[in-house]
C-alpha cells in the first residue's frame, strides 16, 4: 500500500481533479481494487464532506483495501512527497526559478491535462453509457463552470442525486459488490464525536493556555474542518486564522502557495511550510509536522463517520437510482474541470498543446503508466525552457 501510494505521491501534479484522474488510471484500471461505480461512489462521497477530496479518497482505497493500517499506509505516502519538498523549499533548500524550474512546470501542468482527460473519457464510458446519464453529466459539468469553487461541484452532485432518482429507476447503479470498509458504526460514530471535539476543546483551551503550540493545533484543524472543494479553498481559511496570520508575512504565504502548485500530492501539505515557518530553531520540524496532521484529521475522521453507513443507504432503490445520476454528475465536474482549471492553466502554448497531445497519447494507444508520461512530460517541459521555445500563444 506504501509502495503504491508513494508512486502516486511523486507523480500526481495538477491538483484534486488531476490526482483522482492518477487514482483511477493506477488503482481502477491497473490494479483493480475497486470497480469504477465503485470509485465514482467514493468521489462522490468526497465531494461532500468537508477535507481535501483527493487525499480522503485516497484513505478511503487504503482502508478498503487493508484496514486502517493500509489507510494510514495510503495517505503518509501521497502526502510525504510534498510536505518534505515544501519544508526544503521554506529553507532554501529547493527553488523553482530558472530554465529548469519553469520547464518542469510547464511539462507537469501539460501531462495532468492528458491524465485528465483520459479519466474522463474512461469513467465517461462506464458511468454515462446513456442518453439520459449523458445529460445529466453535461448538465453538471455547466453548474461546475457557471458557479464558482465548491458552490458548483456541490450543486452538480445534488442535481446529479436529483436527475437520477427521477430519469434513473432503471439504471440504477451496478455493482459488483459493496463496498466492504470494514469499519464498524461504533468506530463511525467514535470518529464523529473526536471531530466535534476537536472543534470545540481547541479553541477553548488554546485561549486558556495561549500555548503557541496548542493554536497551531486549533488554527490548522479549523481550517481543515471547513474546506468543501478541495485545496484551493484552504489557502484563505489558512491566511484568516490569527494564530498564522501573526506568523507569517503575506510574502513569505504567497511564495509558499506558488510553491505548493508546483509540486505533486495534496494542496493541504502547504500547511507543513506554513507550521515550519511559524517556528523557529530546531522545533521547526515538529511544528510543521503538527500543522500537516491537524489541517488533514478533520476531513479523515469525517470520512470514517461517514462510510460505515454508506453501503447500508446504498441498498434502497431509490438511493441507488440517485448515485446513477450522482456518478454522472462526477463526471461532468471532472470535464468541466479539465476546461478549467486544467486546460486553461496546463495548455499555454503550442509547446504544452504538443508535450499534453503525446502525453495522451501515451496513455490511451500505448497504455504506459501515468508515470511514465509524468517523467517523460517534464523532461520535454525542460528540453522546450532551454531550447528557448516561445511557451505562451503567438
Amino acid at each position: 500500500m506504501f509502495r503504491a501510494f508513494l508512486k502516486l505521491g511523486v507523480t500526481s501534479f495538477g491538483g484534486p481533479i488531476a490526482h483522482l484522474g492518477y487514482f483511477r488510471e493506477e488503482l481502477v484500471v491497473r490494479r483493480k481494487w475497486v470497480s469504477e461505480p465503485q470509485y465514482a461512489e467514493l468521489v462522490a462521497l468526497c465531494q461532500f464532506l468537508p477535507g481535501p477530496a483527493s487525499s480522503q479518497v485516497g484513505f478511503a482505497l487504503g482502508l478498503i483495501r487493508a484496514g486502517f493500517r493500509g489507510a494510514v499506509a495510503a495517505w503518509v505516502a501521497f502526502t510525504l512527497p510534498s510536505a518534505l519538498l515544501l519544508v526544503l523549499f521554506a529553507i532554501g533548500a529547493v527553488g523553482l526559478e530558472g530554465v529548469i524550474g519553469h520547464g518542469l512546470i510547464l511539462g507537469l501542468k501539460a501531462v495532468a491535462v492528458a491524465v485528465v482527460a483520459h479519466a474522463v473519457i474512461g469513467m465517461a464510458r462506464t458511468l454515462t453509457p446513456d442518453l439520459r446519464r449523458i445529460l445529466i453529466g453535461l448538465a453538471a459539468a455547466g453548474l461546475a463552470l457557471l458557479l464558482p469553487g465548491s458552490l458548483g461541484q456541490i450543486a452538480a452532485i445534488l442535481t446529479g442525486l436529483v436527475a437520477g432518482v427521477l430519469w434513473c429507476r432503471g439504471a440504477a447503479v451496478s455493482r459488483a459488490e459493496p463496498l466492504a470498509v470494514g469499519v464498524s458504526r461504533k468506530t463511525g460514530i467514535t470518529a464523529l464525536a473526536v471531530f466535534g471535539c476537536l472543534l470545540a476543546c481547541l479553541p477553548v483551551l488554546a485561549a486558556l493556555t495561549q500555548n503557541a503550540w496548542v493554536g497551531i493545533a486549533d488554527a490548522f484543524t479549523r481550517a481543515g474542518a471547513f474546506v468543501f472543494g478541495g485545496g484551493h479553498v484552504v489557502l484563505p481559511l489558512l491566511q484568516a486564522e490569527p494564530a498564522i496570520a501573526s506568523s507569517i508575512v503575506l510574502e513569505q504565504f504567497l511564495a509558499g502557495y506558488g510553491a505548493a502548485q508546483a509540486v505533486p500530492g495534496p494542496l493541504f501539505t502547504f500547511a507543513a511550510y506554513l507550521g515550519f515557518d511559524m517556528v523557529s530553531g530546531p522545533l521547526a520540524p515538529v511544528a510543521a509536522l503538527l500543522a500537516l496532521v491537524a489541517v488533514f484529521v478533520p476531513g479523515l475522521l469525517l470520512l470514517v463517520a461517514a462510510l460505515p453507513f454508506w453501503d447500508r443507504v446504498c441498498q434502497n432503490p431509490s438511493v441507488r437510482s440517485a448515485l446513477a445520476g450522482a456518478n454522472a454528475a462526477v463526471v461532468g465536474i471532472l470535464a468541466a474541470a479539465l476546461w478549467t482549471p486544467v486546460i486553461t492553466s496546463g495548455v499555454t502554448g503550442v509547446a504544452s498543446l504538443g508535450i499534453a497531445a503525446a502525453c495522451f497519447l501515451l496513455l490511451t494507444v500505448w497504455k504506459l503508466p501515468a508515470w511514465v508520461a509524468v517523467l517523460l512530460g517534464a523532461v520535454a517541459g525542460v528540453v522546450v525552457a532551454a531550447t528557448g521555445v516561445s511557451l505562451a500563444w503567438a
